[in-house]
This record gives structure tokens, sequence and C-alpha cells, in this order.
């Protein structure tokens, strides 16, 4: 789904400790095959806005279908309190509507003007979770766009203080603030267990396709766990399930704990930098005692499972 760097624009995710950073102002779109994001970046996951991920208020429903995708092994838009509208371009990934989920699209401002794109997670009523990457350097402010109506504007954010964007054990977590409920029903954060290597996941963006389209629509694929560690969860696609692209930095990682979806990653950067069809995709581990720490120091009222 996305391909570059977290936070997407205009200038080049840099590639730090053999990752190919996504992070940046950038959408991320669930295509099969990730980058990492690295701040305003354009890699895979995180960046797919840098330079244009598409209208910074109101999104169409459709986008160029490339090919006819395999349907996932699970509803992944109902896991988004969401309906299917139709298969897309991006492997193995399903358009979703983005009426009641709780994965949103971040059109991220600096002083003048749009800056780029990401998406993000309602944490708690009038709090979202993203990556680091789509909010340092000259990010002044963020719009959320819930998938209809206006845009909700933040009034304020932080990222995680231990974030660097050249370093594979950053954490590049980051929590937007509003100054209304956002009305959408928060997804918890999975920190009573660690992932396991072969469990399915879902995941979730607002970024490009592997034909770089994109950007306006919400989508969500499957992908099972590669490799965990203390920092970062990984995803290899092989042709098989799906992968983060350019705009998908920010967006979740979701895998179930007792019959429940919860946040156990959050998008972070691909393997592949301008690729979104091959390589691994990672994910901030959000077991992670740092950035659990993190999260709920800024949010002490986020659901956990």
């Amino acid at each position: 789904m996305v391909t570059q760097g977290p936070g997407d624009s205009g200038s080049c995710c840099q590639p730090g400790a053999g990752l190919d950073s996504i992070r940046g102002h950038g959408q991320v779109k669930l295509v099969a095959g990730a980058t990492r994001i690295a701040s305003f970046l354009a890699a895979a996951l995180i960046v797919v806005t840098c330079g244009g991920g598409g209208s910074p208020s109101s999104p169409s429903t459709s986008i160029p279908a490339p090919g006819t995708p395999t349907t996932p092994s699970v509803n992944v838009c109902g896991i988004l309190a969401g309906t299917v509208f139709f298969a897309q371009g991006i492997v193995s990934a399903t358009e979703c509507s983005p009426a009641s989920t709780p994965v949103v699209k971040l059109n991220l401002y600096d002083k003048y003007g749009i800056a780029g794109g990401c998406t993000g997670t309602v944490i708690a009523s009038r709090a979202v979770l993203t990556a680091a990457h789509c909010l340092v350097d000259d990010i002044v402010s963020v719009r959320i766009f819930l998938g209809t109506g206006d845009q909700v504007p933040s009034t304020s954010f932080q990222w995680s203080p231990q974030y660097k964007p050249k370093d594979s054990a950053s954490l590049d977590v980051g929590v937007i603030f509003t100054g209304q409920d956002l009305g959408r029903t928060p997804l918890a954060l999975l920190t009573s267990r660690d992932a396991r290597v072969g469990e399915q996941a879902v995941i979730a963006g607002w970024g490009n396709d592997v034909t770089g389209a994109g950007g306006n629509t919400l989508k969500a694929g499957t992908a099972n766990i590669s490799a965990v560690g203390s920092t970062l969860l990984e995803t290899l696609y092989t042709g098989t399930g799906s992968a983060v692209c350019s705009g998908d930095s920010g967006g979740p990682l979701l895998l179930t704990e007792g019959g429940v979806w919860s946040i156990a990653g959050v998008t972070s950067a691909t393997s592949i930098g301008g690729s979104c069809a091959s390589g691994t995709s990672y994910f901030a581990n959000v077991r992670n005692a740092e950035i659990k720490r993190f999260i709920l120091d800024l949010v002490p009222g986020a659901g956990q499972r």
C-alpha cells in the first residue's frame, strides 16, 4: 500500500541502517511491499503524500485498478468498522468505506501550505496515533480527514524524543491531539503479548498503490508477521498478502487477541525505496517499553488489550 516513507513530501527518504526510510510527510497505501518511513522523506509506508498524495480535503472513493487482487482471508474492512467498496489494484488489498473507521487520513501542513499526507489511528476521543516521521521538521499543523465532512484541525502533536531518522532502533511514533471529539470508536493498543512470527496481521492506510495512484482512499489487506524485534515488527511481501506504500506511514498493523483486533504496530518504512511490490515492511512495535510509555504518558486513557 505504501512504498515510500511516512509523511511523504517532495523530498526522498533517507536510508538508515540498511533500511530505506519511508518517514516523511506522506500517505501510506497498502500495496504489497513497503518502505521504511523517515521524516519528510519519500520512502515506503509513511511518505506517500510527500509531493502530493491526493486532495487535502475530500478524497474520491475510487481510483484506477490495474489488476484484480485476491480476496483477503479475513474481512479486513469489517475489522476497520467499515464496509467493502471494491477490490483495488494493490495486491490483496481492499478499498474500505471510511464512514466509521478509526483509521484516518492526515493532511500535513508547513508554513507554505500542504506538505504531504500520512495515516493515523484514533486511540482516544481526541487523540490519533501516527508515525514520528510524519510530524517532524517543518510541520506546523495537521488536519484530520475522517472520510467525509470537514477536516478536524490539530491543537498540538508530539513525537517520541527517541525518534532518529537514520537509526534502525529509532522509535517512530507520534501522537496528534484535537480540540473536539473525533466521533470514532478508538482502537486499543496490544500490550499484553508480543507479536508472533507467522501470525496474520491486518494493515491499513490512505497511501498510494503500486502504480503511484491513490492517496484518497482507505485500503486494508493482510500480511504475515515475518520477524519480531524489540523496536520493529516486520512483514515480508513475496507475491501474496499485502504491503504498505507511500502515504500509509503512521497507519496501524492490527493483531487479534481474545477476538479483538488491536494495534500492535505503526507503519514506519520499507526495505526497497520506491517499490511497493516487493521487500519488507517495518512497523514500530507498540509493545516496546519506551514506545508504550510514550503513548500512555500522553494518552493515559488509551485502551489496552
